[in-house]
């Protein structure tokens, strides 16, 4: 019994809810609610609201069903209101969308880099980044660039002794001075040392090789000629050998040949920025010219050099006595055969042990490094043994 009474009220409720949603059109008069045949009743449902809708007038009989449509087309106008911006608040002229004074604020407090960020001062041609505290210094110093911005690691790297004298040397000379965050500064130097200092400057080239006169300081003179050094690191590390020895001038072939980078500079700790480099197109005919002048030119070879008609000699045994250049091969290849014919004597370094198998030779920027320290040792000691005599 208690089941049949349970089926009982739940079918009540199923016809309840049938006529609840009954379309509001249903409502009217029979005759005017169904304009469907059987046959229109399997039509799309799309079709068959069509067909409930086609006569609008019935709901205008019936004044309690109208209310209801009109308070639902109101209530329906009200939330959509609620959602819309209007045009007036949010578009300026030409339609450009304008963001109220909240939106704004939100913005910058989640971009907070936005409030302190400066403008780019205006710079002259191209610029390039060099980086590192000597770079840096000895870029402000020397005066061979254009410095454009000084930018400096915002936080306690700015107040180390050495950070604030390249500041003080930036703004003694005018050059502006900018605080950036490190990532700033990772992206400017590609995840180069930076030490937290950076500076903006116009690139620094190879002196052409007939700017200069070709007399040196004081003795004699010892040029040191590189072809084909390729590796940034290398080429730095050379150049600050060569500085630090007392090399007369260096110069570089200009094809295939790495070029005076801020990577160059940071890796011969500042001093490209104060020694002048030459540039060469023609490293053969600089060496011929040279030697009809009475230069000598040497050249160097791996600790097992193969065969040669040129006389090959330790570098230790070697002895500077009159204008020479010395000539540094490429990583990888060496000298190449043209500059080899020029050459009139080929020094090595001999290894002080048995070498395993593709061991042969050293770093180019040591063994150059060797080679100039024992010529230019031998030479100075010459000399001031002549003017003693």
């Amino acid at each position: 019994m208690w089941l049949s009474s349970y089926t009982h009220q739940h079918k009540f409720v199923l016809d309840w809810c049938r006529k609840l949603s009954r379309p509001v059109s249903s409502l009217g008069p029979p005759a005017e609610t169904s304009h469907l045949s059987p046959k229109d009743r399997n039509r799309d449902p799309a079709v068959r609201r069509r067909h409930r809708g086609s006569n609008p007038s019935t709901a205008s009989h019936h004044p309690a069903v109208a209310e209801r449509i009109t308070d639902h087309k109101r209530s329906f106008k009200d939330k959509s209101s609620k959602n819309d911006i209007p045009p007036s608040q949010n578009h300026g002229r030409g339609g450009v969308f304008k963001v109220s004074s909240e939106l704004r604020k939100l913005s910058l407090e989640d971009f907070p880099a936005d409030k302190e960020r400066q403008p780019r001062p205006k710079q002259e041609g191209t610029a390039e980044i060099v980086f590192g505290i000597a770079p840096c210094l000895l870029a402000l110093t020397q005066g061979r660039r254009k410095v454009y911005q000084l930018l400096v690691k915002d936080g306690d790297t700015s107040l180390r002794a050495s950070v604030l004298s390249v500041c003080e040397e930036a703004h003694r000379r005018g050059v502006q001075v900018s605080r950036v965050s490190k990532k700033d500064l990772d992206k400017m130097t590609s995840g180069g040392v930076h030490q937290g200092v950076c500076l903006r400057a116009s690139p620094l080239n190879f002196l052409t090789f007939d700017s200069e006169s070709d007399t040196s300081g004081h003795g004699v003179p010892l040029w040191l000629v590189l072809e084909r050094i390729q590796d940034p690191m290398n080429l730095g590390a050379i150049l600050r050998s060569a500085y630090f020895l007392g090399v007369d001038r260096v110069i570089s072939s200009l094809r295939h040949s790495c070029p005076l980078s801020p990577v160059v500079s940071k890796a011969s700790s500042g001093v490209m920025e104060a020694m002048r480099v030459y540039g060469c197109d023609s490293l053969e005919d600089m060496l011929r010219t040279k030697v009809k002048q009475g230069w000598q030119v040497v050249g160097t070879v791996g600790a097992d050099p193969e065969a040669s008609r040129i006389p090959v000699t330790p570098c230790s045994d070697f002895q500077v006595t009159r204008p020479t250049m010395l000539l540094v091969g490429s990583e990888g290849e060496g000298l190449s055969g043209k500059l080899l014919s020029v050459c009139q004597t080929l020094l090595t370094i001999p290894a002080g042990r048995d070498l395993a198998p593709g061991i042969e030779s050293l770093n180019v920027s040591v063994a150059t490094g060797i080679m100039l320290h024992s010529l230019l040792t031998k030479s100075r000691c010459l000399s001031q043994k002549e003017s003693r005599s």
